[in-house]
């Protein structure tokens, strides 16, 4: 601890009085935002520009995505982002590797950019799907079933 380390060590007992602000992380949000016009484009980028702790803002109008860098909050930018009346949500793909199974009819999707699926969640709970496994199904058409020609 040099000499600059211990000055601040000692500010900061002499003025522990004050409650400490939380410092925010170092952060990049990526949005979906609806631009058409470079209109559309400036407006968002200077909505976002001018939050405080904003870094850079980066548009890429042909994927309509949105990268925000700096010391901000996901939340806060979505907000500002739908404040300029566009539609915008937070980025909903991922690279098509780093998904299990990309072509599955939750992540599929036709709007997305090429090389992207939409996220999904690792444990589905809607649309399950029966195994095969399952006793119930095995035996509803087996042969040792007697009802199973009335079923079919």
């Amino acid at each position: 601890m040099g000499l600059g380390g211990t000055l601040e060590y000692i500010s900061d007992m002499m003025s522990s009085d004050k409650p400490k602000k939380k410092k925010k992380q170092f952060n990049t949000v990526e949005l979906k935002v609806r631009m058409d016009c470079d209109g559309c484009e400036l407006k968002v980028k200077k909505a976002l520009s001018s939050m405080s702790g904003v870094k850079s803002v980066e548009i890429n109008r042909k994927q309509q995505k949105v990268v925000v860098t700096g010391y901000v909050e996901s939340n806060k930018v979505l907000k500002k982002a739908k404040s300029t009346g566009k539609k915008a949500e937070i980025w909903p793909y991922v690279p098509y590797n780093l998904v299990a199974q990309p072509y599955a009819a939750q992540a599929y999707d036709k709007k997305a950019p090429p090389g992207y699926v939409r996220r999904v969640d690792q444990n589905p709970t809607t649309g399950t799907v029966a195994r095969f496994e399952d006793p119930a199904y095995v035996t509803m058409f087996s042969d040792d079933n007697p009802n199973a020609c009335s079923i079919m």
